[in-house]
């Protein structure tokens, strides 16, 4: 009667042995064909650190994660939110033959418009705007933040006891300003008696600005707090001191405070940079914009486990993603 079930684990071992073997020979191939290639050299102009647990993350995790499938060179040039010092950057990469100069930054786009006709055999990325203004050799990409704007903003609605919310943004414009919306109309979705405290600071990097948002929403009564771009630091700073919850996206941020942060939208940039990288080989330099969503993974809900979320409010958020992955449930834009 013992000898069934041995056999089975046997047959069941050397199945999931064998499943194993395919996938490691699968991924070496990948890797040695992409190796027989020649290099493809990848330039990254960001606006704050490489680990500003926010925007520029997202990308160089992307970038690291590609570096060996995609046989990549990479140059990374952070805390670049001076735009005319990035400019330079950027058009120094260009002549230097890079194949791909990526502006990490809403803020570029106006400098590609003018380098790109310039560098017609290299081609350049953008985001967060859907523009390619007409350039063959110019890709744009986007996110449709709103999605887990709205999730989130529904969990806050769920969460909060003051029925006061603030939403603090950069500037109001790309994912900032879709997320910042997604996550009004998801508070007001779940109670429209909710008040809802929005601003931009008019600034990506403004520590300071970004904190002192914070503490005016928080003293007028708001114990959920949210935020876009790298300077959100100074808000979850408050958040932490406060006792306060936070929303984060674009990157998982619980690390910054581990007992308020619920949960972060984050971005994964990696499906649309395969993409890219194909195309480039292929010889298409630009000319296609590509948007990162809850549909095609480019977007997930991280729910931290320090934070103590109601099984109901987690139930509901998981609940959403599904629908705006199936598309039965429409986000406002």
């Amino acid at each position: 009667m013992k000898v069934k079930p041995l056999l089975t684990r046997c047959l069941v071992t050397i199945v999931a042995a064998s499943a194993l073997a395919t996938t490691a020979l699968s991924t070496t191939s990948q890797v040695s064909a992409a190796s027989s290639l020649p290099p493809l050299k990848v330039a990254l102009v960001a606006p704050s650190a490489v680990n500003d647990l926010a925007f520029t993350q997202s990308m160089v995790a992307a970038l690291d994660s590609l570096k060996k499938s995609y046989n990549l060179q990479v140059s990374i040039s952070d805390n670049e939110f001076v735009v005319a010092d990035a400019a330079n950057l950027i058009r120094q990469y260009a002549a230097k033959g890079y194949n791909l100069v990526i502006a990490h930054g809403s803020q570029y786009g106006s400098t590609l418009q003018q380098l790109a006709p310039k560098f017609p055999k290299v081609s350049f990325a953008w985001g967060t705007a859907g523009s390619t203004f007409g350039e063959p050799n110019i890709y744009a990409y986007q996110a449709d933040s709103q999605q887990g704007g709205y999730v989130q903003g529904y969990m806050a609605g769920m969460l909060t006891k003051s029925h006061v919310v603030g939403i603090i943004g950069p500037i109001d414009v790309g994912d900032a300003q879709l997320y910042c919306d997604g996550f009004k109309a998801g508070v007001l979705a779940e109670d429209k008696s909710t008040t809802v405290h929005e601003s931009f600071t008019g600034s990506f990097s403004d520590v300071t600005l970004m904190a002192s948002a914070a503490k005016a929403y928080v003293a007028d009564g708001a114990d959920v707090l949210t935020g876009s771009s790298q300077s959100v630091v100074g808000a979850i700073g408050v958040a932490k001191a406060d006792h306060v919850a936070w929303f984060g996206t674009q990157w998982a941020q619980s690390s910054l405070a581990p007992s308020q942060v619920v949960s972060s939208q984050v971005y994964n940039w990696a499906p649309m940079l395969e993409q890219m990288f194909t195309s480039i080989r292929a010889g298409k330099l630009g000319g296609a914009t590509y948007t990162i969503s809850f549909a095609n993974n480019g977007e997930k809900i991280a729910f931290n486990s320090g934070y103590k979320l109601p099984a109901n409010v987690k139930a509901m958020a998981q609940k959403l993603v599904t629908e705006i992955e199936h598309g039965t449930l429409a986000v406002p834009k």
